[in-house]
């Protein structure tokens, strides 16, 4: 332990595929939550865009989505029609540039980009008075989350009180070799052609950039891409000194603070580095649920939406039930 050794979940027939478990949620998903969007100002004089939800708790759950996510994304609505319904508000986190808008700054959102995660808590703790605030992220998001977790341990506020990631690459340079492979096609041309569009567009909105359109425009995976934008946008040597630097693996030894990692074993985006089991060995506050179908974010057990909850029924065990 901290390794959470049994898993109920029980997913019907195709959902043990992991490709359709994955492609489900994402294409089924309709529960239409309408927020309440505030902008916020960040340190470096850029914005974020927060979309609430709220009932009015005294707990909130700040909600972080994935690469090329938002507040849209399947997870963020299923996640925000469940705990609404239990009486708990939600924030979700639009990362710099998926609100529907491009930021100011030339550089975007990246996989360790802690800075506006702690924006938005400080947002939070300054205009609101939750006595309990919870994060969740989901995969690129979940790794922001337990990098925060790991790397501001000793500082973070009394009123965070536990953090959940869900299908976390927390192995970076891995889950980018992994998503490169041939079974994983769709999804990486379907992430590259946004990534390209946006950073191509952002090139216009700053014409004394010293990035390479072409690299970008030609780049043909994840290392090809984050060496030619996400790297040099934002203050890193090259791709792999950004998944170096950005990978939440090397933070989990240090969190004070309960935090799980729920990761299918099946999910198709990760590599093995992506399951620190011995991090959670080791370390009395971090958690680790591997169930051994589910996908990526998928975890779908049936046809029915609206019984798909068994991700959110483990989110809200962990958050609100004594460990």
């Amino acid at each position: 332990m901290p390794k959470i050794e049994k898993s109920n979940f029980r997913p019907k027939y195709i959902f043990k595929n992991r490709h359709f478990n994955t492609l489900y949620r994402y294409f089924r998903t309709n529960f239409n939550i309408h927020f309440k969007r505030k902008r916020i100002a960040t340190k470096d004089n850029d914005f974020l865009d927060l979309d609430f939800s709220q009932v009015g708790s005294d707990s909130i759950i700040i909600t972080v989505h994935g690469l090329e996510g938002s507040s849209y994304s399947s997870y963020i609505q299923t996640l925000t029609y469940y705990f609404n319904a239990k009486k708990i508000d939600i924030v979700a986190l639009n990362l710099r540039g998926c609100s529907g808008e491009l930021n100011k700054k030339l550089p975007s959102y990246h996989s360790g980009k802690t800075e506006d995660l702690i924006d938005t808590i400080n947002y939070i703790l300054k205009n609101y008075n939750y006595k309990n605030i919870y994060l969740v992220g989901y995969s690129l998001g979940g790794n922001i989350v337990l990098k925060y977790m790991g790397e501001f341990a000793n500082t973070i506020p009394p009123q965070i009180k536990k953090a959940v990631g869900v299908s976390v690459p927390c192995d970076l340079q891995g889950a980018a070799i992994t998503i490169s492979k041939k079974e994983n096609l769709l999804y990486k041309k379907g992430f590259l052609k946004t990534l390209k569009a946006n950073a191509l567009e952002k090139l216009k909105t700053h014409p004394n950039h010293q990035l390479d359109a072409k690299k970008i425009s030609d780049a043909k995976d994840f290392e090809d891409f984050d060496n030619a934008f996400t790297a040099p946008a934002n203050g890193f040597k090259d791709a792999i000194d950004y998944w170096n630097k950005s990978s939440c693996n090397a933070f989990l030894p240090h969190i004070k603070k309960p935090t799980l990692l729920i990761s299918a074993l099946d999910d198709p985006f990760l590599n093995v580095f992506c399951y620190p089991f011995d991090a959670a060995s080791n370390n009395k506050n971090f958690y680790i649920l591997a169930p051994k179908y589910g996908g990526h974010v998928g975890f779908c057990e049936n046809f029915k939406m609206e019984n798909n909850f068994w991700l959110e029924k483990q989110i809200e065990k962990f958050l609100f039930k004594t460990i």
